[in-house]
């Protein structure tokens, strides 16, 4: 074998996932299995340990470098495990050197942990690449870190505070990712509506992305990914309207529905100020459909709190969610704070879940008999500008065609090809 790696979470994890393997190969590593983790969730660290022991057990002789979010955030508890070799942070996971001393020398038992305090970190490199294996579309690192400290969230220990990629680095990367041929780009990051800040000037996301599709004539589809919509500036708002190559389909930062429990999540909107933005979008495109993260059972939460969440799918119309039961991370608050029985949790998450399937089913439906532009992922299946997977026979992974939808399966919708978009 060469280099393998297993990426877990995020977006912006798949994309560094890209520059950990260019650059570990460029440092002449070889015969190793490097495993990006997250820190979401206690499940999402306990899945990365799973592909740890699996990996080992595949691949006796190969070295397992673990990193990414978890291996920040707790790092003794991969450096413990006898199947882990070395243990890289989210900024050394990034560096050629990293690698490149494993390669001309081995690793050293006393140097298992290379992890440094990420809240020293001050600036985010634009890495440069050319593209993403597998991928029809690519993701481009705009952001990285938050400067936000959400009670549930341990993402900001892993991550470091906000840093912000210079625009010109990042248009010079989209430029360079359609002249490869992606016809789909994904802007990514931690927290990226608080693009900028940290630049001359202070860019907004707005400003970023009417840039982009101003500067990259070319590009087909600019998609964002995850937002806070209490932090969309009115450029963005204007982009939102003025230019359909910004896909509709916007995933929201949401998290729950009730007004006390996001104060004690200290978020900074209210459910009132998500329904107005779902509003004024759907006002400025039609077409718009909205994702959303939602916590089951953060602690303190009533029936009634939870009731909120539940009303609040269908006062702003969300399609996608992903439900997440509350998982308590050691060393943030909500940790600290009255917790809910994990049957009641897992009970409450269920029912999101399926008030989240009833909501993509009335979308689905809604979706017959229309004619929609897809983004292949391979030959038979690919995804719409608003983001709904949908089956076709006789497509090209990364060619866009105009699809008429027949019918749907529950889960996504079924097409027959009409020509190929313009």
């Amino acid at each position: 074998m060469s280099i393998d790696v297993v990426t877990f979470g995020c977006r912006l994890n798949s994309y560094e996932s890209e520059v950990m393997k260019r650059e570990a190969e460029a440092a002449g590593l070889d015969d190793a299995v490097l495993i990006n983790t997250c820190a979401v969730t206690n499940e999402a660290v306990r899945q990365a340990r799973q592909a740890v022991r699996k990996a080992r057990r595949e691949n006796p002789k190969a070295r397992i470098i673990v990193t990414g979010c978890a291996a920040q955030t707790e790092s003794a508890t991969f450096s413990d495990m006898e199947e882990v070799d070395l243990v890289l942070g989210n900024t050394e996971k990034l560096e050629r050197q990293s690698y490149k001393s494993v390669a001309a020398f081995g690793i050293d038992d006393s140097e298992k942990v290379r992890v440094n305090d990420i809240m020293s970190v001050q600036e985010t490199a634009g890495h440069l690449i050319d593209g993403l294996e597998g991928r029809a579309r690519a993701f481009v690192q705009v952001q990285n870190g938050c400067d936000h400290r959400c009670t549930f969230c341990i993402i900001p220990y892993g991550r470091g505070n906000s840093r912000s990629v210079p625009m010109g680095v990042v248009i010079e990367q989209i430029r360079r990712l359609v002249e490869n041929g992606y016809n789909e780009i994904v802007l990514t990051g931690v927290d990226i509506t608080s693009y900028g800040s940290d630049l001359p000037g202070t860019p907004s996301l707005g400003a970023l992305t009417a840039k982009i599709l101003k500067m990259v004539p070319d590009l087909m589809r600019l998609r964002l990914s995850s937002i806070d919509s209490i932090e969309a500036d009115d450029t963005l708002m204007r982009v939102i309207a003025e230019d359909e190559r910004l896909m509709p389909h916007f995933h929201l930062s949401l998290q729950a529905g009730d007004d006390m429990i996001l104060k004690r999540m200290k978020r900074r909107h209210l459910r009132a100020d998500t329904i107005r933005f779902c509003e004024e979008v759907r006002r400025l495109r039609p077409d718009v459909v909205f994702g959303a993260d939602i916590i089951a059972g953060f602690p303190t939460e009533t029936e009634e709190m939870f009731s909120n969440s539940l009303r609040i799918v269908d006062e702003c119309g969300l399609t996608h969610l992903h439900v997440f039961p509350f998982s308590p991370r050691p060393g943030t608050p909500a940790a600290r704070m009255p917790q809910m029985p994990r049957a009641l949790i897992k009970e409450r998450g269920a029912r999101l879940r399926a008030k989240g399937e009833e909501a993509l089913i009335a979308h689905l439906n809604g979706e017959i008999g229309k004619i929609r532009p897809v983004l292949m992922e391979k030959a038979d299946l690919g995804r719409t500008e608003q983001f709904t997977q949908i089956e076709i026979d006789g497509g090209v992974g990364g060619e866009i065609l105009s699809v008429k939808v027949k019918g749907h399966t529950g889960r996504h919708l079924l097409g027959e090809v009409v020509s190929q978009a313009a």
